[in-house]
């Protein structure tokens, strides 16, 4: 590369899709295409790890599984929901083949639900029901690296 991205972007916060593995690298490979253009989170989840909500404008460095910066996104829009109420175009945004809300849902509650992310979030499971308050977050590519 000609330039040194890890100093110039060290500022940066570092976007993590998933956890490293399959999963991240077909939602980082997603993102690099520009199919992927939004991602949730439970606000629950940023609460116990004390990490801030994005914003829009912020800028993010999104790690491969190997934790190698691969591009720069910008945050569009951030807002929350109930899970419920999940729009299906947020749905579709994901690119995980999600056809409405309720794919996505029932994949993000296994994900939610799954022994890493627990191990992640600590104990008590965070409770999964229509009311439970979802961050959606729609983003682009800004660099790829």
């Amino acid at each position: 590369m000609s330039d040194d991205w890890e100093t110039r972007l060290a500022h940066l916060p570092v976007a993590e899709f998933a956890f490293p593995g399959p999963l991240r690298d077909r939602l980082v490979a997603a993102v690099l295409r520009g199919t992927k253009t939004a991602t949730s989170f439970l606000a629950e989840e940023a609460a116990r790890l004390g990490d801030p909500w994005p914003m829009a404008g912020q800028r993010e460095l999104v790690i491969d599984s190997d934790g190698r910066g691969v591009c720069v996104t910008e945050v569009v829009s951030v807002r929350s929901c109930r899970l419920a109420d999940v729009p299906d175009e947020h749905a579709r945004g994901e690119n995980e083949d999600y056809q409405n809300h309720v794919d996505w849902r029932q994949a993000h509650e296994r994900f939610w639900s799954a022994p890493e992310y627990l191990e992640e979030i600590g104990e008590p499971p965070i409770v999964l029901d229509d009311n439970t308050e979802v961050v959606l977050v729609r983003f682009e590519v800004v660099e790829v690296l």
